[in-house]
C-alpha cells in the first residue's frame, strides 16, 4: 500500500516538473504554471517522503489500486493550471480527465485565442495519457487478467520472442517509437504548411489519439488535403499495437490478426460511406474519400478530430458513426474503445456457439493468433462486453436524469466510455462541444472517461468488499 502512495507522489512530482518547463517556455502563462508547479511539487514530495520510509513491495492486489489511482491523480493534478487560468473546478477536472484519458472532449471555447501555454499543457496531458495507456495495456492489464487482456501476452510477448521478454526493453522501445512517430508527424505537418507550434501540438495529440486541437474548428481549420491525409495516416499509426512495431523492426514479422481486422474493417466502412456520399449526396469522389477516410479513422482510432460535421451527411452516416464509436483501435496502442482483439474473439465465440447449437456433440475451439483461447480468457472478453455496455447504459440513464436529451445522453455516454471525444447531435457532435452541459453531466462524463480508459473492471474491482479485505 505504501508503494501505491509513493508512486502517486512520484507522478505528481513528474507533473510538477513538466509544469515548470511550460512556465519557462511560455511567458504568457508563466505565473500560472510556476504556481501550479510549486504546489504540485510540495504535495508530491510530501506523499513520496511519507511512504518511502516504510515502503513495501507491490503485490498483485495492490496493482489494481495503483492503476486506478495514478490515472485519477494525473487528472486532478493536471487540472490545477487549467483552474488557476480561468476554468471552473468542474470544467478544469473535465478537461484534464479528457486529456489524460486521450478522449478529446472539450469544454473550452475560443481556442483560437487561448494562450499557448494552456494549449501546450492540453497536448502534454494527451501525450502522457497515450504513453501511459500503452504501458498499462502492455504490462499491467495483461498481468491483472482484465477483460481477456492476457490474450495480448500471447500475441505480443511469446516466450520465443527474446526481444519482447524484457520489460525494460519494451518500455524503452515503446517510448522511442512513440516519440519518433510524434517527431515524424510534426515534420510532415510542417511540410504541409502548419506553423511550428501547431505542428508540434497537433502531432502530440494525433499520435496519442487524443484529438485536442488548437482551434474551435478542430482539424477542419486546416483545409489542406495534404494535411488531412497526413493526419489520417498518423492517427492510424497511433492506433496500431506498439509491440507490433517492435516485432516488425526486429524480426520483419507483419502478421497480426487484430491489425489485419482493423485495416480490413476500416477499408470496408470507408468504401461504403464514400459510395454513399458520391451517390446520395453528389460529392466529388476524391473529396468524399478524403473527408470520409479522415473522419472514420478519427472515430475508430478514438482520436476525435473532425474536419466537417459528418452528422449532416444523412441518417445512414449518423448511424454508421454511432456504431463506429464503440469499435476502438488495437490492444497495446494509444487508442481507446473495445479494441479489435476483443471483437475478433467475440465474433468467433458467437460463431462457435451457433455451430454448437447445430451440432451439440461437436468441439469447436476458438482460436486467436493460431492458439486456442482458454476459457478464462474467453470469459474475460465476454465479461468485458457485458460491463462495457452496462456501463454505457448506466451512464446514459444518469445523464438523462441530469437533464440531457436522449440522443445526447446515449451518444455522450458511449463517446466517454470509448474515449472518442465528440458524440452525435447538435450539442456534443463534431461541430459542438461539451461547454453547455451542466456540471452534473460533466462530472458523470468525466467518470465515464476514467472508467473507459481503465477498461471498467480495473476500477469496479475496487468496489468489492473482498478487495479491501485483502489489501
Amino acid at each position: 500500500m505504501t508503494f501505491v502512495i509513493f508512486a502517486n507522489g512520484v507522478v505528481i512530482l513528474f507533473n510538477a516538473v513538466l509544469m515548470g518547463v511550460v512556465a519557462l517556455v511560455f511567458p504568457d502563462t508563466a505565473s500560472i504554471f510556476a504556481l501550479s508547479s510549486a504546489l504540485a511539487a510540495t504535495l508530491g514530495a510530501l506523499l513520496a517522503m511519507s511512504a518511502s520510509s516504510s515502503m513495501t513491495g507491490l503485490h498483485r492486489i495492490h496493482t489494481f489500486l495503483l492503476t486506478s489511482t495514478v490515472w485519477l491523480t494525473s487528472a486532478l493534478i493536471g487540472a490545477l493550471p487549467l483552474y488557476l487560468w480561468t476554468l471552473s473546478p468542474v470544467d478544469a477536472m473535465f478537461e484534464a480527465m479528457s486529456g489524460i484519458t486521450t478522449t478529446g472532449s472539450t469544454v473550452m471555447v475560443g481556442l483560437d485565442a487561448t494562450p499557448r501555454g494552456i494549449l501546450m499543457w492540453r497536448a502534454i496531458l494527451q501525450v502522457l495519457g497515450g504513453v501511459g495507456f500503452i504501458v498499462t495495456g502492455m504490462a499491467l492489464l495483461p498481468m491483472l487478467r482484465v477483460g481477456g487482456m492476457q490474450l495480448y501476452r500471447t500475441e505480443s510477448s511469446d516466450r520465443s520472442d527474446k526481444e519482447l521478454r524484457s520489460a525494460t526493453f519494451i518500455a524503452s522501445a515503446t517510448l522511442v517509437i512513440y516519440l519518433a512517430l510524434i517527431g515524424l508527424c510534426a515534420f510532415v505537418y510542417l511540410i504541409g504548411g502548419m506553423g511550428f507550434f501547431d505542428a508540434l501540438t497537433h502531432a502530440m495529440t494525433t499520435l496519442s489519439t487524443g484529438g485536442y486541437s488548437n482551434y474551435d474548428a478542430s482539424f477542419g481549420h486546416f483545409e489542406s488535403p495534404f494535411l488531412q491525409w497526413s493526419g489520417t495516416a498518423f492517427m492510424l499509426m497511433g492506433a496500431l499495437p506498439f509491440a507490433w512495431y517492435i516485432r516488425v523492426y526486429n524480426r520483419g514479422i507483419y502478421r497480426s490478426e487484430q491489425v489485419a481486422m482493423m485495416l480490413w474493417s476500416l477499408g470496408s466502412v470507408i468504401a461504403a460511406l464514400t459510395l454513399w456520399m458520391v451517390v446520395a449526396k453528389g460529392m466529388a469522389p476524391f473529396e468524399a474519400l478524403r473527408l470520409v477516410a479522415f473522419n472514420v479513422v478519427s472515430v475508430v482510432t478514438t482520436t476525435g478530430y473532425a474536419t466537417t460535421d459528418y452528422t449532416q451527411w444523412g441518417s445512414f452516416a449518423v448511424i454508421a458513426f454511432f456504431i463506429l464509436t464503440a469499435a476502438g483501435g488495437c490492444t497495446g496502442s494509444t487508442a481507446g474503445g473495445a479494441k479489435a482483439m476483443r471483437w475478433i474473439i467475440f465474433a468467433r465465440s458467437a460463431v462457435a456457439r451457433i455451430r454448437q447449437i447445430h451440432n451439440p456433440h461437436g468441439v469447436f475451439p476458438i482460436r486467436y493468433e493460431g492458439r486456442v483461447v482458454e476459457d478464462e480468457a474467453l470469459n474475460g472478453v465476454l465479461s468485458f462486453f457485458i460491463f462495457y455496455f452496462l456501463t454505457v447504459a448506466g451512464l446514459a440513464v444518469a445523464l438523462d436524469l441530469a437533464g440531457l436529451d436522449f440522443s445526447t445522453a446515449v451518444s455522450g455516454a458511449l463517446a466517454a466510455v470509448a474515449n472518442v471525444g465528440p458524440g452525435v447531435g447538435g450539442i456534443i457532435g463534431p461541430a459542438g462541444n461539451f461547454a453547455s452541459l451542466n456540471d452534473t453531466a460533466k462530472t458523470i462524463l468525466a467518470f465515464g472517461m476514467y472508467l473507459g480508459r481503465l477498461e471498467m473492471m480495473t476500477v469496479f474491482v475496487l468496489l468489492s468488499p473482498a478487495f479491501w479485505r485483502e489489501v
